[in-house]
């Protein structure tokens, strides 16, 4: 009897170690077929995320944003592309970044202004770094090469309003890729001035916004697809992200950084909201170029 039931223990050991190596072969060869398909035929909703190398997940997640049409073919009168590089021993940057013709309007200088002295800042940028490597006290962290990349798109509204969405690439010892922060930017061409979220919608309105968005969020949690592992936008996350947005003629369009409503690895950066679904938070007055 003592031997039956050690004969016993070794089948059900044996049968357990060859479903695990089953369930290993089967998991290898999704991920070799995945890795041997071209990136560019690849796209997140083919695949289930959960069968999929998460590393292989977060570079078609970035890629997607990357290949993302803007409207800066249609806009290239209106727009100078600017590109600054600078590779050394210890950093690169990498700034790709637009400015607005002032031939067009004088105006357009208070853009340029804003975008050479404050936001790219490429002096500023190189002293910070030099600055951070300079009183850092982990030999680790000064012989890590830092790397600062920005890239944008731009969008036009009614000849009124460009949108401009620049993303940064945030790079980490140790991580094998990078992650991704936003920072939008809306400027009146007619008045020459930058617009924020005050500008568009109703005073108080954020809870009541917070609220669509999420229901976006859910009903797209519901259709699994790719996003799966995704959950609600809080109300304070959106608070310092409600500046974030791009506007075209039909929707708005809010981005958060990479990990505010869904894991690196699935999801997207991004969510539209058609203005039909947001006519009870809009402003109706005429400076408001999404009043229709």
């Amino acid at each position: 009897m003592k031997y039956l039931y050690l004969v016993g223990l070794l089948v059900v050991f044996l049968a357990c170690k060859n479903d695990k190596r089953e369930e290993n072969t089967l998991e290898n060869k999704v991920l070799d077929s995945v890795k041997r398909m071209p990136l560019d035929s690849l796209k997140l909703k083919d695949f289930d995320i959960e069968s999929l190398d998460k590393s292989v997940a977060i570079e078609l997640k970035q890629k997607q944003l990357i290949e993302k049409k803007d409207e800066s073919e249609e806009l290239e009168a209106l727009i100078i592309d600017k590109h600054y590089l600078v590779e050394k021993k210890d950093y690169t940057i990498n700034f790709k970044y637009p400015l607005i013709n002032e031939s067009y309007k004088p105006t357009n200088r208070n853009f340029n202004e804003f975008i050479n002295d404050y936001y790219v800042n490429i002096t500023k940028t190189e002293s910070d770094i030099l600055e951070s490597k300079a009183f850092c006290d982990s030999i680790g962290a000064k012989k890590f090469r830092e790397e600062r990349f920005i890239d944008y798109k731009i969008y036009n509204v009614n000849d009124q309003l460009v949108s401009v969405l620049f993303y940064k690439e945030n790079f980490y010892n140790d991580a094998m890729h990078p992650s991704y922060s936003f920072d939008c930017f809306n400027f009146d061409l007619n008045r020459g001035v930058f617009m924020t979220y005050a500008d568009f919608f109703t005073q108080g309105s954020e809870e009541e916004l917070v609220d669509i968005i999420n229901k976006n969020i859910n009903k797209q949690i519901g259709k699994a697809d790719i996003y799966y592992d995704c959950w609600e936008v809080s109300l304070d996350d959106f608070s310092i992200s409600k500046n974030n947005f791009v506007l075209n003629d039909t929707y708005i369009e809010f981005y958060f950084d990479d990990c505010v409503i869904c894991p690196s690895y699935t999801g997207t950066y991004s969510i539209e909201l058609p203005l039909t679904d947001l006519l009870s938070v809009l402003k109706k007055y005429d400076s408001n170029p999404l009043v229709f």
